[in-house]
């Protein structure tokens, strides 16, 4: 699988049994313009369960067999109901963990794109959707329980616990079981249990990864000794944001554009956060075309979406370059308004090292050459 360069790579957790890759940079002088064509043999590109191609895999851990996300959910629903233990549905291992698999997800697209007389009918795209349950990795705990040897005071304290608060004491009117699957938070590592049957998410839709700050505000916890917990303000609705200055990555990180957006907005009397409230209205009124917009499910995003902070810097950033483009020339600063836009407009590559290319031309703005939308 070839990355191209300036794509974002999101680590996940650095702990045992979860799944990890290797990359290598290729100079760019030797970079393949051909899509290099490898031999693969559907059986084993087939899940475990259905026996059908996979649909949005996931891996299971430690011994790393991949099924369909809906198949392998409904799988650990029936051996939670039944047997203390999660067994691998291939090779009758316990299963540890679950989570996506994006590289195996591409080379299904492939597969798929090669033979369309593979691919599923909606109806059954449907069915798995609406079952599955992984979105990011699930430690799925053991109904076995086993005696923690006894510590020394200095290690009982050397570190936050990590385990999640609800295992042994009842918040909220909810304490865990012994079949309960636990998720770990994206920020602070700690565990929450995975609830389908509340009212807050425990996934950012932009991303899918997994934040604790709202479930635990919505179970009325705000702090426990020992635990590691997120605040509210990490993960909460678009609605209830605010923001005081433009994030980092807006305008493909060119400064100069950062800086004359936020000249423009001073010279017109208004604040940041005043700008910003006006375009997630329009944003919510379907009044933007969201083609560009890098988060996960942009059709679906609300307003009263929860998400957290990375991808609502995204989208502000996003907002700021509608802001921006929608604006008259006459209303931006003087300096401004008298330069040319870039060919290449947002996607043009010389912006980010050549400083004098970057003040010199408009990068707010579509680009002309290129294939760019």
């Amino acid at each position: 699988m070839l990355i191209q360069s300036g794509s974002e790579i999101i680590p996940g957790p650095d702990r045992e049994g979860h799944l990890s890759y290797r990359f290598e940079t290729i100079p760019t002088a030797e970079r393949c313009e051909k899509r290099l064509k490898i031999s693969i043999d559907i059986e084993n590109a087939k899940c475990g369960i259905c026996l059908n191609i996979w649909h949005d895999v996931i891996s299971v851990a430690p011994c790393l067999h991949n099924f369909c996300n809906g198949c392998f959910s409904e799988w650990l629903r029936r051996s939670q109901e039944r047997r203390a233990t999660v067994l691998c549905p291939q090779c009758r291992a316990v299963v540890q963990f679950a989570g996506k698999n994006h590289f195996l997800r591409e080379v299904v697209e492939d597969i798929l794109q090669a033979d369309t007389s593979l691919g599923r009918s909606k109806e059954d795209v449907a069915i798995l959707d609406s079952h599955a349950l992984i979105q990011s990795n699930l430690v799925i705990s053991s109904g076995r329980r086993r005696k923690r040897p006894h510590l020394a005071v200095d290690e009982q304290t050397s570190g936050p616990d990590l385990s999640c608060p609800q295992c042994g004491t009842e918040y909220g009117g909810f304490r865990c079981n012994q079949d309960t699957v636990h998720i770990p938070c994206q920020v602070c590592g700690g565990m929450m249990p995975s609830r389908s049957n509340i009212s807050v998410p425990q996934h950012c839709l932009g991303c899918n990864r997994a934040f604790c700050g709202a479930y635990w505000h919505s179970q009325g916890v705000a702090r426990i000794d020992g635990h590691p917990l997120c605040t509210y303000d990490s993960f909460r609705p678009i609605m209830e944001r605010s923001i005081s200055s433009i994030p980092f990555t807006a305008h493909e990180t060119n400064r100069y554009e950062q800086d004359i957006t936020e000249r423009s907005i001073r010279q017109l009397g208004r604040t940041l956060q005043d700008v910003i409230s006006e375009w997630i209205g329009k944003f919510d009124n379907r009044e933007i075309d969201r083609s560009r917009m890098p988060l996960n499910h942009a059709d679906v995003i609300t307003a009263a979406t929860h998400i957290c902070n990375d991808c609502y810097n995204k989208l502000v950033s996003f907002l700021l370059y509608w802001f921006r483009f929608s604006m008259p020339k006459y209303l931006l600063p003087p300096d401004a308004s008298k330069r040319e836009d870039c060919w290449y407009g947002y996607a043009c590559r010389t912006q980010h090292h050549s400083e004098e290319h970057a003040r010199k031309r408009n990068h707010v703005c579509r680009p002309t050459r290129g294939t760019h939308p």
